[in-house]
Order: structure tokens, then sequence, then C-alpha cells
């Protein structure tokens, strides 16, 4: 119970920064401006690797949440 208790946490956390939603498609200066904000926001929670997959998968909607769906079934 403890371990789904910190995860809850994190992800509050992670939500309460307001971090960018990425929903994919050809946007090159997009995705990348993407990933800056959410390493900034990573940076500031000092999160483990583990978590920054966890949660920046969290916020991939739309196009990019099912090419991320995808990669993690070849990984």
């Amino acid at each position: 119970a403890r371990r789904g208790g910190e995860d809850e946490l994190r992800l509050e956390r992670f939500m309460n920064n307001k971090p960018p939603i990425f929903k994919g498609g050809y946007d090159p200066d997009g995705a990348q401006q993407w990933i800056e904000d959410i390493e900034r926001i990573f940076g500031a929670m000092q999160c483990m690797d583990e978590h920054r997959v966890l949660l920046g998968g969290y916020v991939l909607h739309d196009e990019a949440d099912h090419w991320w769906g995808n990669a993690k079934q070849r990984l």
C-alpha cells in the first residue's frame, strides 16, 4: 500500500507542475520544447529515470500515446 501511495503522491506532484501534453504529429520543434519542459520538471522533482519514463508517458496523448504503447511492446 505504501508503494502505491508514493506513486500517487509523485504523480500528484508532477501534475501540480502543469506538465505540457504532447500529442505527436510531425513537429520536431514542438517535440524538442516538450522534452525541455518535461526535463525541467523532472529536475526540480529530482526524479529517478524509472519515474521519468512513467510520468513522461502519462502526458503523451493521441498519436504520441499510440506510438508509446507500440514502442513499449517492442521493448
